[in-house]
């Protein structure tokens, strides 16, 4: 049995060293001790210092090794070229794919930050993660949610009333719909009106890189410029291919005025990207244009799916929640961080800038300009709301309904 005074002194030591100490450092340390203390060393550190006697021992392979000719590389490294164990997601290629996908239909949190969060506890997940199949501990997850850019949040009191009591099985039927229309091929989109951008001179928040001494000048107010307008971008985002349509108007951001944009997708891109499709489905927000009030926004739904011959299926986010459409987050906010700090002097810069937006993902837009005037305060009357063609599904069907073509007579 080691004596408990040279065990004593050998844990002192340790204990003031080991926050100096590395891997490699730490293991010749132990069998230099070792070593000085002769028979019975190894045993002795191993119990002042909670080193097995295994890495001890490596400590003194190690240092009869010391003499022979190393690279510099080598001789600083404190593990082996492929040592350590390998990352989870290297070892199980699906395991990210699936705790995405768990995420995927509960994720909160503003869309345009870089930060998002999750209501799901990390015990949850990996109890989820491991009824299919894969095996990960919860303090893996909470790891890999780090490594994904989720951060734990708390709440804050920033408004008034409660959410709607079924905000959480809408979320979860719009992600059912997606996905099976993806299956068959055909297409769905998410859509909504980018915020009214100021045409000239104006300052853009952000920055970018520029002569240090000669920044770019913009007025001091930023009041409207009669001659130079605003310009009103609605966007149509292809979720499954990640491709963007924008459609750039100057009059008004009426209903009218977004199934024209949803009209001009179709004919330039969304037409020739499936061919062959018999629906198309759009993710909306509850308000604004494409409101699921508005009896505008039906009726010319209406005459476009007459038009093309297809079935258009509508499933509105509940109110509250318009920030939760994939639009918001992979197509608007590119373009943001694209025109960041630059002036839109013009209706051509606003389309150049929206048409370069790239990503690392591959995402690739396309915008153009509508100069046409859409009239406010049209007003649909019963009879036209009755002849709609619409059929309201049994799960909120004010949020969730299907326009299908007239048949002419």
């Amino acid at each position: 049995m080691p004596d408990n005074h040279k065990v004593k002194i050998i844990q002192d030591k340790y204990d003031s060293l080991s926050p100096y100490l590395n891997e490699k450092t730490r293991r010749i340390w132990a069998a230099i001790e070792a070593q000085s203390l002769g028979w019975g060393g190894v045993t002795a550190v191993a119990i002042a210092t909670g080193l097995s006697r295994t890495t001890i021992h490596s400590g003194i392979d190690l240092l009869s090794k010391l003499d022979e000719v190393k690279t510099e590389d080598e001789s600083t490294r404190i593990r082996t070229v492929g040592g350590g164990r390998k990352l989870l997601e290297e070892k199980d290629a699906m395991l990210l794919s699936d705790l995405e996908s768990l995420l995927e239909p509960m994720t909160l949190g503003d869309p345009e930050s870089p930060i998002k969060w999750t209501n799901k506890s990390v015990v949850k997940l990996a109890a989820a993660l491991k009824e299919g199949g894969h095996s990960i501990s919860p303090k893996s997850v909470y790891n890999l949610l780090e490594s994904l850019g989720y951060s734990l949040q708390s709440n804050r009191k920033t408004r008034d009333g409660s959410s709607h009591e079924d905000r959480d099985d809408q979320f979860l039927y719009i992600s059912n719909q997606v996905k099976y229309f993806q299956s068959h091929n055909e297409p769905v989109i998410s859509v909504d009106t980018k915020k009214k951008e100021l045409i000239g001179n104006f300052k853009n928040p952000g920055t970018e890189w520029c002569d240090s001494e000669q920044p770019v000048e913009v007025r001091m107010h930023d009041f409207v410029d009669p001659n130079a307008g605003k310009a009103i971008p609605y966007g149509i985002y292809d979720l499954t291919l990640n491709k963007g349509w924008v459609n750039v108007g100057i009059d008004h951001d009426t209903a009218e005025f977004a199934v024209e944009s949803i009209r001009h997708w179709w004919y330039s891109m969304g037409n020739l990207l499936y061919p062959k499709s018999e629906h198309i489905m759009i993710t909306a927000d509850s308000g604004g244009s494409n409101s699921y009030r508005s009896r505008l926004w039906k009726l010319k739904l209406q005459e476009f799916a007459t038009e093309i011959g297809k079935s258009i299926h509508v499933c509105h986010f509940p109110p509250g929640t318009s920030k939760w459409n994939k639009i918001e987050h992979r197509l608007f906010c590119h373009i943001t961080t694209n025109w960041r700090g630059r002036p839109l002097t013009s209706l051509q810069v606003v389309i150049n800038l929206i048409g370069n937006t790239t990503t690392t993902q591959g995402l690739v837009v396309e915008a153009r300009l509508d100069e046409n005037l859409y009239q406010t305060g049209i007003k649909v009357t019963d009879k036209e709301l009755d002849n709609i063609a619409i059929e309201r599904n049994s799960f909120h069907g004010e949020w969730n309904y299907i326009i299908k073509p007239q048949i002419s007579g």
